[in-house]
């Protein structure tokens, strides 16, 4: 009776161990980018660069964003949170239908850099079919909550197809605080380069927010990048235009 007891005893506590996440190693930046797997600048000399917006589609600010895009011809990419394209499905195809890009951010924006492979592959799964049950494709590239990234989450994410899309480290202006709108701009437009990624959020507070300083920011952004030679481009345009060497099988347009 007692080998039986410390049998189940043993067995449980092996059960618990395993159900335990276990921390992924990370490497260095340029180990990653060696692989060609995870992109935080693109190495070109034309004066372009990438707007991104994460979080979205928001039923308020994303329109405005949209508006103020058209007005100066620019395009961007959209990472895109699953629970909120189901809800406002619509944003999704305008964004498509005004020549943007739609990239995936997971379904519901798990932040835990321990996330599991089977977690983060069911989350970008259910992501993927819900964008090409509306879009009629699936989006190949990927940037994970939070700018997380470990082994796991990048291998997990190349197993799923995914080029991993970080940004530039000083073009993350944090507007997801909701700073004031000089300094998103100032952020972004000091020292931008050709090749830069800028970070952006198109879904701040809850839906019914009606007051978004990126909204505001935006325009004069846009202004400043184009009375200085910069193209907005979404960043599978500016891969391909750099001429990035793609890992294969890998195909940034379907």
């Amino acid at each position: 009776m007692k080998k039986i007891l410390l049998f189940l005893l043993l067995l449980s506590i092996t059960f618990c161990y395993n159900q335990m996440p276990v921390s992924a190693s990370t490497k260095s930046r340029a180990t990653y980018e060696k692989t060609g797997h995870v992109i935080w600048d693109i190495n070109t000399k034309e004066k372009m660069v990438a707007i991104t917006f994460d979080d979205g589609p928001h039923p308020v600010f994303t329109p405005q964003i949209l508006n103020i895009l058209a007005k100066y011809n620019a395009k961007a990419t959209f990472f895109v949170a699953g629970n909120k394209v189901k809800r406002f499905p619509e944003i999704l195809r305008r964004e498509v239908k005004e020549g943007h890009e739609i990239a995936n951010h997971t379904y519901n924006h798990i932040y835990d850099r321990n996330i599991t492979a089977a977690t983060l592959t069911a989350e970008l799964e259910e992501t993927d079919k819900l964008i090409q049950s509306i879009i009629g494709y699936k989006p190949t590239l990927y940037r994970p909550v939070g700018g997380l990234y470990n082994d796991l989450i990048i291998n997990t994410a190349v197993k799923n197809g995914k080029l991993v899309i970080l940004w530039s480290w000083n073009k993350d202006p944090k507007d997801w605080q909701n700073p004031a709108a000089s300094r998103i701009c100032r952020d972004i437009t000091e020292e931008v380069r050709p090749g830069n990624i800028i970070l952006l959020h198109d879904w701040h507070g809850s839906e019914f927010s009606q007051a978004c300083q990126t909204v505001v920011a935006l325009d004069t952004v846009l202004d400043f990048l184009y009375k200085n030679g910069y193209k907005c481009v979404t960043v599978s345009e500016m891969l391909y235009r750099s001429n990035t060497q793609f890992p294969e099988p890998f195909d940034p347009f379907h």
